[in-house]
């Protein structure tokens, strides 16, 4: 009697826990789909221009991150040889689907920043980019508050340009641009560190 007391009372714990674990799993898979990766944004970006378009990566761009290190705002620049410019640009904001536009891009247009960049060496996503970027050794005794992710050619190859903004040391409730970390979209290898330091006093 006793014995079945306690399985009787034990059955809506085991189902609370197990009803909190579940909820638990999902909310951590709702937020991993809050913040796609750039790459996964092209194959999304992909429904929202025409088939000339499609794959043909010019430029991917973000606004400075908020509160993490992953930004929720992107901007897929696609090749498009029916447009103006030859290019068409798709916005997206926490993962969704903002606006898509043909942008006036005069300085990309004459130059190789509107090239399309090579598929098979855009092995190097978003993600990878940033934690990269973040293991520099000279940021080590920084505070690092934000970053905004680019790929775009650099020296003629496929490269992400991580820009960081650091804490200031005098009032942390301040950040400050410190430069960037270039960083191989092929290989994953660090290019360049430009960043300065001394912005933090």
């Amino acid at each position: 009697m006793v014995h079945g007391m306690k399985d009787k009372f034990l059955s809506p714990l085991v189902r609370a826990v197990l009803l909190s674990v579940s909820l638990g799993c999902l909310a951590i898979g709702a937020r991993a789909a809050d913040d796609p990766t750039a790459y996964k944004l092209v194959k999304e970006g992909n429904r929202y221009v025409g088939e000339q378009a499609k794959d043909r990566v010019v430029q991917i761009r973000s606004d400075k991150s908020v509160g993490s290190m992953t930004p929720k705002v992107w901007y897929i620049v696609y090749r498009d040889e029916t447009a103006t410019l030859k290019a068409v640009e798709v916005k997206f904001v926490a993962g969704k689907m903002a606006d898509v536009k043909r942008p006036t891009r005069l300085l990309e247009a004459i130059s190789d920043k509107n090239e399309e960049l090579e598929r098979k060496k855009l092995k190097v996503d978003s993600d990878e980019a940033i934690k990269t970027a973040l293991k520099e050794s000279i940021l080590e005794n920084l505070k690092i508050t934000a970053t905004a992710p680019r790929l775009e050619l650099w020296n003629d190859q496929p490269s992400w340009k991580v820009r960081l903004w650091a804490a200031k040391l005098k009032d942390t409730t301040k950040d400050v641009d410190i430069g960037e970390v270039i960083i191989s979209a092929e290989t994953g290898k660090v290019m360049k560190a430009d960043v300065k330091i001394s912005k933090v006093d």
